[in-house]
């Protein structure tokens, strides 16, 4: 894991550490925190799908553009990492007695990408940005979550932040170098979209959702 580490960090523009400091509008609500804790071992199963999930995002981006050869090897990397992490979740289901089973996905990643734009130029840039926000989201997450839950969740929780920190810087490197003039606008449009599904009420609870709607005050 520690080579993988070191290859995907040095494809980070050194730039982008200074720009993408915070690309959240919304910090994740206290009480989506609440819900996860109750329900850890629900979300640990959402967890490993996410990251299988992360790995497809790299490959799919490697297919549609293979004439960036420095974003196809970045992100042969960071594909092998995510699923170095899918195989440390599973451990970790099995260490804890968490069921694998099928789940249907939620509703945050499939919005997202309902605002990206569906042809280049364009498109590039906005895959790039969303991804970034889902890496930036899950390692907010991760910090979070890590000090209140069982060992080994605690101790892998925040090893997998500080890769998702590092995730994050890669696409928002690679974002800005692909249109130097337009994402820093274009992050602004699909970071607000990204803040509302991570902080309005979702009838799911998924590691990527909102909070668990509250019953009204009657």
């Amino acid at each position: 894991m520690a080579e993988a580490r070191g290859a995907v960090v040095s494809s980070v523009p050194a730039a982008a550490a200074v720009e993408a400091g915070s690309i959240l509008l919304a910090p994740t609500p206290r009480s989506w925190v609440a819900d996860a804790l109750e329900h850890w071992p629900q979300l640990l199963l959402d967890h490993a799908n996410c990251e299988k999930k992360a790995a497809s995002t790299a490959l799919a981006l490697m297919f549609a553009y293979p004439e960036d050869c420095a974003l196809v090897r970045a992100l042969s990397r960071l594909a092998r990492e995510e699923l170095r992490h899918f195989e440390q979740v599973q451990q970790a289901m099995s260490t804890l007695g968490v069921a694998f089973t099928r789940s249907r996905p939620g509703r945050y990643a499939q919005a997202l990408r309902g605002a990206v734009r569906a042809a280049d130029p364009g498109r590039k840039l906005d895959l790039l940005l969303m991804s970034a926000l889902i890496e930036a989201r899950s390692a907010e997450r991760f910090a979070l979550l890590a000090p209140h839950l069982p060992a080994p969740l605690a101790r892998l929780y925040r090893e997998l932040g500080t890769s998702e920190a590092r995730h994050f810087l890669l696409y928002v490197g690679f974002a800005r170098s692909t249109d130097p003039a337009q994402w820093r606008a274009r992050l602004g449009v699909l970071a607000a979209h990204e803040a509302e599904l991570a902080t309005a009420p979702d009838p799911t609870l998924r590691f990527h959702s909102g909070p668990l709607p509250r019953p009204s005050a009657s």
